[in-house]
């Protein structure tokens, strides 16, 4: 699975490079999220894979520190990047005469670098405070921003219209489920069973399973994608 998952985001960022029809925002947020996920995986399966192999569980604080450091880096990263791809999402079906406008190259770098950079002195007063600040807040700009697109493919008269619309941010509504539903049933069921078991369990669907099906979600839903996937294979070959 992490070798499936590492192949599939590589895949991508390969094919969002390689093919000019993808250089778009859209292309570039989701090309940075299969880096992102690469390296949120990476942070805990390979030492989860050593673990399996020698059969122990120990880890150095500083090894834990470390890893817990990159780890919660990553988780955050994928949160702002989903949030990112749902307002590019909401400029294109709700504003789709200005999208080019206002999803520039230049916007689309600074949003990434201005969510990826929190105010540590904040954090260091109110660490929870800013901890559910950082899933809240990101989540109701998902919420509000599919609002607003349901409201406006509503509008549209045409049920292919209506379809077409869907169809574009179908993928990402289904990464974000995956991803926000898996996560908040990791903590839900600790609270609720206290199972390691359970925890376990839901831990590697959330920091495995979630990453190895992105891919899958956004190449098999997106013509783009294939066409870019086959061109680069024949590339190769």
């Amino acid at each position: 699975m992490y070798l499936v998952t590492v192949r599939g985001n590589l895949l991508i960022i390969l094919a969002t490079i390689s093919d000019s029809h993808l250089h778009t925002p859209m292309y570039f947020f989701l090309s940075n999220l299969s880096f992102v996920d690469i390296c949120f995986t990476s942070t805990t399966v390979p030492k989860m894979l050593v673990n399996i192999q020698t059969q122990s569980k120990a880890i150095t604080y500083a090894g834990c520190i470390t890893q817990m450091y990159f780890f919660l880096v990553f988780l955050e990263l994928d949160n702002f990047l989903l949030t990112v791809m749902a307002y590019d999402r909401y400029v294109a079906i709700c504003h789709p005469l200005h999208y080019t406008a206002i999803m520039t190259p230049q916007l689309c770098g600074l949003v990434v670098v201005q969510l990826a950079c929190s105010d540590t002195f904040l954090n260091d007063l109110v660490v929870y405070f800013a901890l559910v600040l950082l899933v809240t807040c990101p989540l109701a700009g998902i919420l509000y921003s599919y609002s607003k697109k349901v409201s406006s493919i509503r509008a549209i008269s045409s049920a292919q219209g209506k379809y077409k619309a869907f169809s574009t941010c179908a993928s990402h509504l289904s990464v974000v489920s995956l991803f926000y539903c898996t996560g908040l049933g990791v903590y839900l069921s600790s609270v609720a069973t206290h199972s390691s078991q359970s925890t376990s369990t839901a831990s590697v669907i959330y920091t495995v399973v979630t990453p190895m099906l992105n891919p899958f979600i956004f190449s098999l839903r997106n013509k783009d994608v294939k066409r870019a996937l086959k061109s680069l294979f024949r590339g190769k070959t």
